[in-house]
């Protein structure tokens, strides 16, 4: 079973989408090559939303489109990369950026502040890598495609203790029945795999 079968088998099947083939004609001409197809094949699944609650991710086409987000993401970045040059101080932001030869490719991000990108470090999209940046305070890569990043971001999440999510020195304040009520509400331990379109 491939990373992108087991993705939607965790998430559960998608919502109706009316799918249109040129969807993707205006962001891969922006980039200049074609995206990754399990990301292509997710989305136009899916669309715009959140998986597990955490990971965002944009479709060319709804409330937030890909192209427009790539397009701030790459500017901010950008410019944040040419400031920390200036200082000498790039180890944290190692890559360019689109339109930079060779550089990332903005897809999404996640709610603990970490942005995600496409490494095109191969002709083929379909061996891409994934680049993370962790706060602005370095860079985390994924060796595998989109499918295999998303699929181990929603395991992560399903995999965590039952009392993840609350701080340890709390944990004793805390009555067992307290804790109990915060798990049943879903506020702390392992967060079920789900898609949430917006």
């Amino acid at each position: 079973m491939s990373s992108l079968d087991e993705l939607r088998a965790l998430l559960g099947k998608p919502g109706r989408r009316q799918l249109n083939p040129n969807d993707w004609n205006e962001v891969e001409q922006h980039i200049g090559t074609a995206l990754p197809s399990d990301f292509k094949t997710f989305l136009n699944a899916y669309g715009s939303g959140v998986l597990s609650g955490e990971l965002v991710v944009f479709h060319p086409h709804g409330s937030s489109p890909l192209l427009e987000r790539m397009r701030t993401t790459h500017e901010m970045f950008t410019d944040r990369r040419d400031r920390a040059l200036r200082r000498g101080d790039s180890q944290h932001i190692p890559y360019p950026f689109h339109p930079a030869a060779g550089g990332l490719i903005s897809w999404g991000y996640d709610y603990s502040g970490d942005e995600h990108f496409f490494l095109p470090c191969d002709p083929n999209p379909a061996l891409w890598k994934i680049v993370t940046m962790v706060h602005e305070e370095g860079c985390a890569t994924f060796d595998g495609p989109f499918s295999g990043f998303a699929l181990a971001f929603v395991r992560r999440l399903l995999d965590v203790d039952q009392y993840h999510g609350i701080e340890p020195e709390a944990l004793e304040f805390l009555e067992p029945e307290d804790l109990e009520e915060l798990v049943a509400a879903g506020e702390i331990g392992p967060v079920q795999p789900s898609f949430e379109p917006f």
